[in-house]
């Protein structure tokens, strides 16, 4: 979900360079961010490697000149299967500064899909982490790239993948290189964290992005030099808020994986700034037991989004972490959508726990700049403020279309406008509500149910830490209705699905009664975070035509 984590000014339309100068990429206007001051600490690694922006410019240019010489060039296509190290930046950077697209292969992945994702992008060179061997290994056995190298020595079999491309751009010297790319080029295709089938690649043109990325920096003030910790994969948002750091004239520490002790540990000992967070990650921050203990007075901001986040949880971070929050709701398809500051956050949250039926519904904020909204019906008319429908956006973010899918996307992008799939409604001050999926809403006997909805219910039970509703097909036409929950303590008594079962009930109805409910010990995530309910029914035995057929009562299963 790509959006503007910083915020920015009124004037969000998308610029365009002048007819008379050549156009110059956010790769190239990031080189003269790191040029101008080189000795200044850039990135800096788990393991307390440290790169100076000067060094970084000079990777950034030798490995451009490594891969022009490996052939690559302006349309091209290189896929990248690493971890968060500096490195892959430099790679992801120069392939872009060439004018080539950029894809990234989530970890989350089974390897058919990862050979489908390289079949279908026509990838022309894939660069492999050394730290990832085994799927390297297994990948490479599925598929034939015409070009594979790795970002570092893999030891005795370093042939069997090509080479080590960091090492031969070593060789190079690191001249300045005029950037290849056009705006309308792709700088990148993002796929979906989709968890059954081949992911939607999603096309981002370098115009776009170049603008958001100069507008996010320049609106930080000229004494602010944000320090990041990128402890998610920089595929996804980490990677957006590592460029407009790079480009504040900022630093960024990288984590090779999100891990709450660890994350704390750092907010403290690196005196970070800014954090990149889906609400599961969040939660985890919450729960830790060090989390009394760590200083976090240098945060600015915690940027959170991906998934709704319940009122409780939101209140439980502003008391632990102060006023820093911003909410980001968006998608790659669209980009920001809108935006909760966080001097907004009290009222949205005293506005959700004042709401009917213990809801805990929490705005997502208003239009970001540049963004307008419809809330739709089913015919596509356009709704009255208050009623509830599928949102529809048009944003300066917006992607140029589907990866060789012209049909998808001509259903979502429909006259400048996006479908998000997303339902929700706004209120007389432009707040936004979502309340669900279009494809995950849940039709039971009796009416249609959005999970959403159950699970801001559920985050208010003292006994629930975090938990995930989802529908099983029935074998008649409806679904039944699951709950998985993780209690807040392991010591929680045995007659707590019943509660929960009673807790929907009194604050819902009897149409919302959940068919079991699953005690577990966490919920599954995807590749990018967010929950995976996919996984859920598989480990609880409910992915079956009719899994959920003769399953009555109250349901304890622990994955």
């Amino acid at each position: 979900m790509p959006s503007a984590p910083f915020p920015l000014p009124d004037d969000h339309k998308q610029s365009a360079a002048p007819s008379h100068a050549p156009y110059e990429s956010y790769v190239e206007h990031l080189l003269a961010v790191l040029g101008r001051h080189p000795e200044r600490p850039a990135v800096a690694t788990q393991d307390g490697t440290s790169v100076l922006a000067g060094r970084l410019r000079d990777s950034i240019l030798q490995v451009a000149a490594g891969l022009t010489a490996l052939g690559i060039r302006r349309g091209q296509t290189v896929t990248l299967l690493t971890g968060n190290r500096p490195e892959a930046l430099a790679v992801r950077y120069a392939a872009n500064l060439l004018g080539a697209r950029v894809v990234f292969l989530s970890h989350g992945q089974a390897t058919a899909v990862h050979a489908a994702i390289l079949d279908s992008t026509g990838t022309a060179l894939l660069v492999l982490d050394p730290e990832l061997r085994t799927a390297a290994a297994a990948l490479l056995r599925t598929t034939g790239v015409p070009l594979v190298r790795t970002l570092g020595p893999t030891g005795d079999n370093e042939d069997a993948f090509g080479g080590n491309l960091m090492k031969d751009a070593a060789h190079h010297r690191p001249r300045p290189l005029r950037g290849r790319a056009h705006p309308k080029d792709d700088w990148c295709i993002r796929h979906t964290g989709g968890t059954t089938g081949i992911p939607k690649g999603i096309r981002m043109a370098h115009g776009p992005y170049r603008d958001l990325l100069i507008r996010s920096a320049a609106a930080l003030s000229p004494d602010e030099r944000p320090r990041l910790l990128a402890c998610t994969p920089l595929a996804h948002m980490a990677g957006i808020l590592t460029d407009i750091a790079l480009l504040a004239g900022g630093s960024v520490v990288m984590h090779d994986s999100f891990d709450p002790a660890r994350v704390l540990a750092a907010l403290s000992e690196e005196r970070i700034t800014d954090l990149w967070l889906l609400p599961a990650l969040l939660y985890d921050l919450l729960d830790h037991p060090h989390l009394a203990e760590t200083d976090t007075s240098t945060l600015r901001r915690i940027v959170y989004g991906g998934t709704p986040v319940a009122s409780s949880r939101l209140a439980q971070a502003q008391a632990a972490f102060g006023p820093v929050l911003h909410g980001s709701y968006g998608q790659t398809e669209a980009g920001c959508i809108t935006e909760l500051l966080p001097g907004e956050h009290g009222r949205v949250r005293d506005a959700a726990e004042a709401a009917p039926h213990g809801s805990s519904r929490v705005s997502v904020g208003r239009p970001a700049a540049g963004v307008r909204i419809e809330i739709r019906d089913p015919a596509g008319h356009v709704l009255p403020t208050g009623a509830t429908g599928e949102i529809h956006v048009r944003t300066p973010m917006m992607m140029s279309g589907y990866w060789r899918r012209p049909e998808l996307t001509a259903e979502v992008l429909n006259d400048g406008w996006i479908r998000t799939g997303d339902i929700g409604h706004q209120d007389a001050e432009d707040y936004l509500y979502l309340v669900g999926r279009v494809q995950e809403t849940v039709i039971v006997v009796g009416g249609h149910i959005y999970p959403a909805d159950v699970e801001d219910v559920l985050f208010t039970h003292p006994g629930i830490a975090q938990c995930a509703v989802f529908g099983v097909p029935d074998g008649q036409g409806t679904e039944q209705l699951h709950v998985a929950v993780v209690p807040a303590s392991a010591g929680q008594p045995v007659s707590l699905p019943h509660d929960v079962r009673e807790f929907i009930i009194q604050r819902r109805g009897a149409m919302y009664t959940p068919t079991a409910v699953h005690l577990v010990d966490h919920i599954p995530l995807t590749g990018v975070g967010k929950p995976d309910k996919n996984r859920l029914r598989e480990v609880l035995g409910l992915t079956g035509e009719a899994a959920g057929s003769g399953v009555r009562g109250t349901g304890v299963t622990s994955p």
